[in-house]
């Protein structure tokens, strides 16, 4: 673009076309600053910008809420590095070339800082600026690089476990897909900014190491060239290049320990949306603590000899913050109760005849608790797991395409304190025991080591597993384990039983409704449909069969074509199954695989296929002719399949026949719970099959 093209932009207001090069001019200047000489003024007021810079950056860390407020902050730091150092080498050039002019050749900003330091005694100044580098390279640089290595460290070995905290929360329904795809967003973000961090501290800290070699380089070249080339007197040349020397070290060191303590702050936060100044007054602000350090204070004031003013006022000070505290917090909590209604108790009902409402009917759902785990249901005292079973019910909703029945939660004395159990349709289903006020650790498979607990296994999956403290959850996020606590402990476990048996939860109440609401957008496909074409049953039966295999329901209007088309037919159940699987292909197909074009599959060597074929011929019964030495080797053989395509990350897929189909599906049901059977009638043409298996070869 053409130079009055932009002169024109910017005359209209559009300054869209100067953003973002702030930072590539302050490099190529900082360049030049290298080469080019510089002169005094210019110099004042790149120092200037230099100091302002340095404590924007340093306020910006203080008022920001989390590190990850201030992602740019490791760009920034190496920025503002790299620009001191190239008003180090200017200033260099400057004092070594027009030293012996006087103390005001190199600028005012210079000759001002080292006269303050300095105040009339060289030795004094030079120990008070050696000093402050030590302060800032011994302790301030040194600490913050420490904590931004461990940090770092720290961050990248707990990202396995934080990914999988966020994948158990997403399969138990507790988060969207959007939040869990922002929440990993954070966990990159997060290990992205302490590595820089890591990087970056190196910089400050070759920065400050930089200052001390300057200095000497300074001083000594300056007395050289002052006394050799400008025939100067030794005093007089010492007094210039060491005045000359001071100031040019402050004015670059005052920026560098700025930018120092803005990286401890930063580094030393804790990631979560906090304004430190809260943070400091809340965790400072301890009564006891307070009342017991004035105490101490008025004692130390009442010692003869000690200065009585200083120590019984800030006594004073602190007993007055440590009363007020409690006072406020008092009236806070009066005021708080005054707002609360009471709750008003009405007369006790009065007795009814018995009759057919209280004839209890069997839950669909039940979930029964230990007293101990009342406090996990009981909103009041904190509990999330309503919640959290709700969040349960939505997403399996989704998932299967039919609305899940509510969960009815009770407490059971006959329960162990500490021990739940789950129930469909009035039997018991599944169960554990929990320490509601601990947190479960789960070994996912690989950790870094072993953390102290209560060793245990997780009910939903049966991985080994500890019962830890809260306070260990970082320390065993950081050994690669996946922490939970007790109330997503039990929601995890419902919606792993609620998804294996899906098939029981739907039934023909659930279904009609179904139609009816197919009905509100295609009135014409599920007119006639039900009884006049199909049972309301064989419906039914087919859509368990549907659910048996793990197979969403959610595209009913397939689902109603298919059976309105083979019902007339035949109404074997078994059949219009296998009809309706071939229509959902695509939709089946999509949620094994993905998006993938090329399917991975285990198939069955011609010759098995064949004699499975013959066996159900002579038994006419599916499954029940299989030599059982066969079975336990096919079985045996699938599983080692399985495994291996697990292992690689692949999923895991049998490719048979239609007639087999059915048959593998019942085989591998319970014994292969992560192997899915398809028919090759049941492969979309736009495919491509890659078998990585053949059992029987």
């Amino acid at each position: 673009m053409a130079l009055s093209g932009i002169i024109d932009q910017i005359k209209q207001g559009d300054l869209s076309i100067i953003k973002g090069v702030g930072a590539p001019l302050l490099i190529i200047a900082a360049l030049g600053m290298v080469v080019l000489p510089i002169p005094p003024l210019l110099l004042d007021i790149l120092f200037s910008f230099n100091i302002s810079l340095s404590l924007v950056v340093l306020l910006v860390a203080i008022y920001s809420l989390k590190p990850l407020d201030f992602g740019v902050f490791p760009s920034i730091l190496l920025i503002a590095t790299i620009l001191r150092l190239a008003l180090n080498v200017s200033s260099t050039r400057v004092v070594l070339l027009e030293g012996h002019q006087g103390t005001g050749a190199a600028g005012k900003v210079i000759e001002a800082f080292g006269s303050v330091v300095i105040g009339g005694n060289f030795a004094v100044g030079l120990v008070v600026f050696l000093i402050l580098i030590i302060i800032n390279f011994v302790v301030i640089t040194k600490g913050a690089g420490r904590i931004s290595e461990v940090n770092a460290r720290f961050t990248l070995d707990a990202m396995p476990g934080k990914q999988m905290a966020i994948d158990a929360d997403l399969n138990a329904g507790f988060i969207t897909q959007e939040e869990a795809r922002t929440r990993r967003t954070e966990v990159r973000q997060e290990a992205d900014f302490y590595g820089a961090m890591d990087g970056a501290s190196k910089f400050v800290k070759g920065d400050a190491i930089a200052g001390i070699v300057i200095l000497f380089i300074n001083i000594i070249g300056g007395l050289f060239i002052g006394m050799v080339q400008h025939d100067l007197p030794f005093a007089n040349a010492g007094e210039i290049y060491t005045l000359l020397t001071i100031g040019d070290g402050l004015v670059a060191q005052i920026p560098s320990l700025l930018l120092s303590i803005a990286t401890a702050l930063v580094v030393t936060r804790q990631n979560e949306e906090h304004n430190m100044g809260d943070q400091v007054t809340k965790q400072l602000g301890n009564e006891k603590a307070l009342y017991i350090a004035a105490t101490v204070l008025f004692v130390m004031g009442i010692v003869p000899g000690m200065p009585h003013f200083a120590f019984l006022s800030f006594a004073t000070v602190l007993a007055g913050v440590a009363y007020s505290r409690k006072y406020f917090a008092k009236r806070a909590a009066q005021a708080k109760a005054e707002v609360q209604t009471p709750v008003e108790q009405g007369p006790p009902p009065e007795r009814k005849e018995i009759s057919w409402d209280d004839v209890s009917q069997l839950d669909v759902i039940g979930l029964e608790v230990g007293y101990r785990l009342i406090p996990l249901v009981d909103k009041n005292q904190g509990g999330e797991l309503l919640s959290r079973i709700k969040g349960v019910r939505k997403k399996l909703s989704q998932e299967l395409g039919f609305l899940v029945p509510p969960v009815h939660i009770r407490d059971n004395l006959d329960l162990d304190p500490n021990a739940y159990n789950i129930s469909l349709l009035g039997v018991g289903t599944g169960g554990g025991e929990l320490r509601h006020d601990n947190e479960m650790a789960i070994n996912p498979g690989q950790v870094f080591g072993k953390i102290e607990g209560i060793a245990t296994k997780d009910p939903a999956f049966g991985l080994d597993a500890v019962w830890i403290k809260s306070s260990q959850r970082e320390q065993a996020q950081t050994l690669g384990y996946t922490v939970v606590d007790a109330a997503t402990v039990i929601a995890t476990h419902l919606s792993q039983i609620l998804m294996n048996n899906a098939a029981t939860l739907l039934g023909h109440e659930e279904v009609q409704n179904l139609l009816d609401m197919l009905a509100k957008n295609h009135p014409k496909l599920v007119e006639g449909l039900v009884p006049e074409i199909v049972p309301l049953g064989t419906v039914v039966k087919v859509l368990q069969n549907l659910l048996h295999e793990g197979v969403s329901i959610r595209d009913m209007r397939s689902i109603v074509q298919t059976l309105t088309e083979y019902a007339p037919k035949s109404v074997d159940p078994d059949v219009l199954t296998a009809a309706v699987r071939i229509n959902l292909r695509r939709l089946i197909v999509q949620e094994i695989v993905g998006h993938a074009d090329e399917i991975p599959v285990i198939t069955l060597a011609p010759e098995l296929e064949q004699m499975l074929h013959q066996s159900m011929q002579v038994t006419g019964d599916e499954g029940a002719g299989i030599e059982p030495g066969l079975a336990e080797r096919l079985q045996q053989s699938l599983k080692q399949a399985n495994h291996e395509l697990e292992m690689n990350g692949e999923p895991s897929i049998l490719l048979t026949s239609g007639i087999l189909r059915s048959v593998m599906a019942r085989f591998v049901k319970h014994t292969i719970p992560g192997l899915r059977v398809l028919s090759y009638q049941e492969v979309p043409d736009d495919k491509q099959i890659k078998i990585v298996s053949a059992i029987g070869q």
